[in-house]
């Protein structure tokens, strides 16, 4: 099917799809607004937000890592015609609206973008000759030069500086943002000229309900489940938290497969060291002979400690000059792919940090992947709210005295190959192996994250602690 072609001088198909772009910092009510306004007119609508505006990244407020997390907590659950892309969040870029019609067309669709009224002049600047466009403009609002049937009415239209202000002079935004948003806000202390606070408190209100994410292989997983009762709902959309039942690749499987849902995780430990869950004897204790089962509403109406966590940004460059990319919550890592040791390049933030690292691998980390491989291999665990992340080499023959090094929260890492053909580097992403791979790139996503929640000594602060401070025998 190609794309329906438009007239720039004429309003838009019926069919095609509208293109909203904007910084949504914070994403309030009136952008609600607007979309539902254009779902009226198109057939869907694509939220593209800013990563960068005018070559300046567009995270000048909340780092962006928090924006994004607003962003979904706004309109991801407006409904399937709804469609939020955070490609230049992720990047901070800013994809042209050309690159975006293209896309669009080759799916058989057509864009129209568009533009608010109050800063017409600069958004139309931004888009490619003939783009087709509409004009979102508060009733009564004239808008010189533009036929009415290319005009989006909304009731009102509220400055994201209205809101940022607000929110920094401590006053409530409840009424201009999405409730999500507005707890998001309060709880993090987000838009107060303060650094966010990464460990907060939370305690779900009466009446919520969880969606289980579980070990299917896993007979205790299934008790556990059963243990939670009426409290289960198999639609995702209703829940208020994930409830994880297994071990920690239960919990990693979980956050990669929903963390776009922005709902905190709470585990419960069927597995082995389930390090990021909870344990389900203290979590979910067993009733006393003649005791009613309500541990499972105790755990939710409790005041649950929980930990804002970024997940790792990787690329991956195959032997052909191919890029494959994808998120990780807890490492990624390069190791020989045959009988000989590695010989590798270490770059931090472009300047080369190690010349020539021969070892049989190089993983790096989150602060939450800390006490995993990378402990494993000899590098200390990080405290989960720890504004770093780790690099650690495997079995390093040189240099000799390196084993590992901190990374500040905005570094980008490169390891690439030194000899392609007779050390061969094997990749891998969330645990996947990606095959033989010359380069991994890597930092902390400035778009992916996930909250995990924890009770009193099950919290991940505490784990680490105990790992860190092992009693003497």
């Amino acid at each position: 099917m190609s794309a329906t072609k438009t007239d720039a001088a004429s309003g838009p198909p019926s069919a095609s799809v509208a293109v909203y772009r904007g910084r949504f910092d914070p994403p309030g009510l009136h952008h609600i607004d607007v979309i539902h306004a254009l779902l009226r007119r198109f057939v869907r609508v694509f939220v593209v937000p800013w990563g960068a505006v005018n070559d300046r990244a567009a995270d000048e407020n909340v780092a962006s890592v928090y924006r994004a997390r607003l962003i979904d907590l706004a309109f991801s659950r407006l409904g399937p015609r709804v469609t939020v892309d955070l490609r230049d969040v992720e990047h901070l870029s800013s994809t042209s609206s050309q690159t975006l019609a293209v896309e669009l067309a080759m799916s058989g669709e057509s864009a129209t973008f568009v533009v608010e009224s109050d800063g017409i002049a600069e958004d139309r600047a931004r888009l490619h000759d003939g783009a087709p466009f509409v004009v979102v403009a508060p009733e009564g609002v004239a808008v010189p030069g533009i036929e009415e049937d290319r005009v989006i009415r909304v009731d009102k239209d509220v400055q994201g500086r209205v809101m940022r202000e607000r929110a920094f002079s401590g006053k409530d935004v409840e009424a201009l943002v999405p409730p999500a948003v507005a707890a998001d806000i309060r709880r993090r202390g987000l838009y107060r000229s303060i650094e966010p606070r990464n460990q907060t408190r939370l305690r779900f209100p009466a009446g919520s309900k969880v969606f289980v994410s579980m070990d299917e292989r896993n007979p205790r997983a299934h008790e556990l489940r059963a243990r939670l009762g009426d409290l289960v709902t198999t639609d995702i959309a209703e829940a208020a938290a994930i409830v994880v039942i297994g071990g920690d690749g239960s919990m990693l499987h979980a956050i990669q497969t929903h963390w776009r849902r922005r709902l905190p995780y709470i585990g419960l430990n069927a597995g082995h060291l389930g390090f990021l869950l909870n344990d389900a004897s203290t979590a979910l204790p067993t009733p006393k002979d003649g005791d009613a089962d309500d541990a499972a509403g105790r755990l939710l109406s409790s005041e649950l400690i929980v930990h804002h966590m970024p997940m790792l940004f990787v690329e991956l460059q195959k032997k052909d000059g191919t890029w494959v990319s994808g998120l990780t919550f807890n490492d990624a890592w390069v190791e020989r792919a045959s009988g000989q040791s590695a010989w590798v390049e270490v770059k931090v933030d472009d300047h080369v940090r190690i010349e020539k690292l021969i070892c049989d691998g190089v993983l790096v980390s989150t602060a939450a992947g800390s006490t995993a491989y990378a402990r494993s291999m000899g590098a200390s665990p990080l405290l989960a709210d720890t504004p770093a992340w780790l690099i650690v080499g495997s079995n390093v023959m040189d240099p000799l005295s390196w084993k590992s090094a901190l990374l500040a929260k905005n570094s980008v890492v490169e390891i690439r190959s030194l000899h392609i053909e007779k050390r061969p580097l094997a990749g891998y992403l969330h645990s996947v192996s990606m095959g033989e791979v010359v380069v991994m790139r890597a930092r902390l996503s400035r778009a992916a994250s996930a909250e995990l929640c924890f009770l009193g000594l099950n919290d991940l602060t505490e784990k680490i602690a105990r790992v860190q401070f092992i009693a003497a025998r």
